[in-house]
């Protein structure tokens, strides 16, 4: 793997926890035998982040999170996550040389912590194919509308363009595609007459949190299987 340097590139921000055991939640309030390792990629706020950790604390969600990596050293999940006792791994793309190098550092990052499953929250790379394929089904992204309307950036503004009377969230897995992969879940908020994109975002913003943190539950659950573009949910 070629970096642009010699210096080692991936950082990390905080270590404080070596190892986490796999019947020990993160708030240390669980009481489930086994919880999926989970990685949260993260690159904005980190509010969707902070909704499910909350949630894991609260043994809602029979899943931890054992590794944060995100793309930015000054990146709000860092400053949000401080004080969580999980490890944050800084990988940022102008680092590597190629998109290929950028993506076995991400698969580097992630092999010391036996993860299940890896959590988008706001996390703004494509991943490789390399990472998707290794991961198949065990990727989940929230996106702020009401795929398959408006993927990419600016889910919010393209529903405000674009003159719908709702719009929403959807959990999805991810697949090789811009917001593509198999719907999990959606739940809708309706576009009011005045709204921008500021607005309509904290509109959405709670229905989000709600909205994945459910989606999540199941997939700790093993409620979810993938029957093509279909995700069965067995409750």
């Amino acid at each position: 793997m070629h970096k642009t340097d010699d210096t080692d590139t991936i950082a990390i921000v905080s270590n404080s926890v070596g190892s986490i055991p796999t019947d020990a939640g993160n708030g240390g309030m669980g009481n489930k035998v086994v919880k999926k390792r989970l990685a949260l990629f993260a690159s904005g706020r980190g509010s969707n982040g902070e909704a499910l950790y909350k949630a894991m604390c609260d043994d809602y969600i029979n899943g931890i999170f054992v590794v944060i990596i995100t793309d930015h050293h000054d990146a709000g999940i860092v400053r949000r996550a401080d004080g969580w006792g999980i490890p944050i791994v800084v990988i940022e793309r102008s680092d590597y040389d190629s998109k290929s190098d950028f993506e076995a550092a991400q698969l580097e990052a992630l092999a010391p912590y036996g993860v299940d499953g890896i959590v988008l929250a706001g996390y703004m790379r494509i991943l490789g194919r390399q990472l998707i394929d290794s991961y198949e089904h065990r990727i989940l992204n929230i996106h702020p509308a009401l795929l398959p309307s408006f993927p990419g950036l600016h889910g919010h503004q393209q529903a405000i363009d674009a003159g719908v009377k709702i719009t929403g969230c959807t959990v999805h897995f991810v697949d090789a595609g811009m917001d593509t992969g198999p719907v999990i879940m959606q739940n809708t908020v309706p576009v009011l007459p005045d709204d921008t994109e500021d607005t309509l975002s904290e509109r959405l913003l709670p229905v989000e949190h709600a909205t994945y943190v459910e989606a999540l539950r199941l997939f700790c659950d093993d409620k979810l299987s993938v029957e093509g573009r279909i995700v069965r949910i067995e409750e």
